[in-house]
């Protein structure tokens, strides 16, 4: 099985996701991806994926905190990297 970091087809899905129709969630995601992308580990992609599969709205309250992750995205990968977004 491929890493995300050994297959430029899931490392190219992933920044093509990160871009979003609101347009602080895309620069806050493309500015974490510029800065971050390369030293992803799995599990840090496949918690960004959880967060991407959200809508624009409620993935902009979890990135400025004024919502707590519930459901499929409450799990502690998703809320570390949360926290690393946060601080982006």
């Amino acid at each position: 099985m491929n890493t995300h970091q050994s297959d430029p087809a899931n490392r190219s899905r992933l920044r093509w996701r990160s871009r979003r129709g609101l347009l602080e969630n895309d620069l806050i995601l493309t500015r974490f991806l510029d800065a971050h992308e390369e030293g992803l580990t799995d599990e840090e992609v496949d918690a960004l994926t959880r967060l991407l599969d959200l809508a624009d709205n409620p993935l902009m309250d979890l990135i400025l905190a004024r919502k707590e992750p519930e459901g499929e995205v409450d799990l502690p990968h998703v809320r570390a990297l949360l926290s690393r977004l946060q601080q982006a």
